[in-house]
């Protein structure tokens, strides 16, 4: 059995990317939620993790950290999951918009945290956000235009990079922030997964808060 060791629903953008990706390709796993910034939340999580730090999924003997790797590994263990794109050019894409993704946007990040309770409400973002997000607006065009033939993700199918990008788009939902028409058809579509409103429902119902994420 899969074991999927996250943070928060409500907050966690890095342990949405693994769960998502797990939920919605129908593999058995089981997920344990560890609240963060509570009371011995770290400790709790150095049970399972080298750095202390969530997502972490237990296989086995295995213990697989960061959210990136993770996804790799299901790729690998489960190649029925196809969470990467088939075809070799449209693979590279993938892999290198995911990243991007993985080691950039910090300013939006830091600007406009993932919280999944507060919906349509907008933030003034300062110019490095804006910055970022019309770059990731631009990804989501072009991936949609150069691959996104046979569905209605970033490379047609659910993929890796739709899973990095899921808790983007729950910042673009949560500060109402505008995406043009492919991005967002695309965020119609990363909303109406189950795996999604599975996610988004739990998060909401969690009772713990974290007031660095509740921004003005």
């Amino acid at each position: 059995m899969l074991k999927l060791i996250l943070g928060n629903k409500n907050y966690s953008s890095w342990s949405l990317r693994p769960w998502i990706a797990m939920r919605h390709a129908g593999l058995a796993f089981e997920d344990e939620v560890i609240p963060l910034y509570e009371p011995g939340s770290r400790e709790r999580i150095l049970h399972y993790s080298p750095t202390g730090k969530v997502p972490v999924l237990i296989d086995g003997e295995m213990v697989i950290w960061e959210s990136l790797a993770i996804l790799d590994h299901i790729a690998d263990r489960f190649p029925q999951t196809q969470l990467w794109p088939s075809e070799p050019k449209a693979r590279a894409h993938a892999r290198a918009v995911s990243a991007e993704m993985h080691a950039g946007f910090a300013p939006l990040r830091r600007h406009c945290p993932m919280n999944m309770r507060r919906v349509g409400r907008p933030r003034a973002l300062t110019p490095e956000a804006e910055a970022d997000v019309q770059r990731i607006d631009a990804i989501w065009s072009e991936c949609r235009a150069r691959f996104g033939q046979g569905g209605p993700f970033l490379f047609g199918a659910f993929s890796a990079a739709d899973a990095m990008y899921a808790p983007v788009v729950s910042r673009f939902v949560s500060y109402a922030i505008k995406a043009g028409p492919a991005g967002q058809a695309y965020m119609a579509a990363m909303q109406a997964l189950p795996a999604w409103q599975e996610w988004q429902a739990a998060g909401v119902a969690e009772p713990w808060v974290m007031p660095g994420n509740e921004v003005d």
